[in-house]
């Protein structure tokens, strides 16, 4: 199995537009063509989250799971080799990006063929608290990459809540949590 390199940068690379531009309030969205207010929103959803210039948005499927003392992120990239695949950690957040080229061509009996399909691809998987980077783990094999994180075991706390009857006017007692 392929190793992947993860490392670590402090900075986030892609930031956050508005989600609404002050101008999509100012048009009067109930005397719309609903259809019409649907491809408005769809563009605003897409500038705010910059995705207006790419018409080659791919979206691999990614899984996340959380096993015991480590998280498991299982992301299926078909086509692409470990060198078009990177991953990083950017404080809490587990990043997966890389780009896949296809091209193809047949020829027969005068017929001709070519397809060409290009795409980049971003994911960012939001780490739970207390995630050991430093530590984590990613294999690429076959169009499979797997990354584990380390991760504490911490239970929820439990909370007691005493059941009785309340008349109009009267507070109910306190809450008491137990860790």
């Amino acid at each position: 199995m392929a190793e992947v390199k993860i490392a670590r940068t402090e900075t986030p690379k892609y930031e956050v537009a508005p989600l609404f531009a002050p101008d999509f309030f100012r048009t009067n969205v109930f005397g719309m063509n609903p259809f019409s207010l649907a491809r408005k929103l769809g563009d605003e959803m897409d500038r705010a989250f910059g995705k207006a210039a790419e018409p080659a948005v791919w979206r691999p499927v990614v899984e996340v799971r959380r096993d015991k003392d480590k998280l498991l992120v299982h992301a299926e990239l078909p086509g692409l080799r470990k060198e078009n695949v990177k991953v990083t950690v950017t404080g809490d957040l587990l990043e997966i990006e890389g780009e896949r080229k296809f091209e193809t061509e047949e020829k027969h009996n005068g017929y001709f063929h070519s397809e060409r399909n290009y795409g980049k691809f971003y994911r960012g998987i939001p780490l739970p608290e207390g995630a050991n980077a430093g530590m984590a783990a990613a294999e690429f094999t076959d169009g499979v990459l797997e990354v584990r994180i380390p991760v504490p075991d911490v239970k929820p706390p439990t909370m007691e809540i005493p059941v009785g009857a309340t008349h109009a006017g009267e507070t109910l007692p306190k809450v008491e949590v137990k860790h």
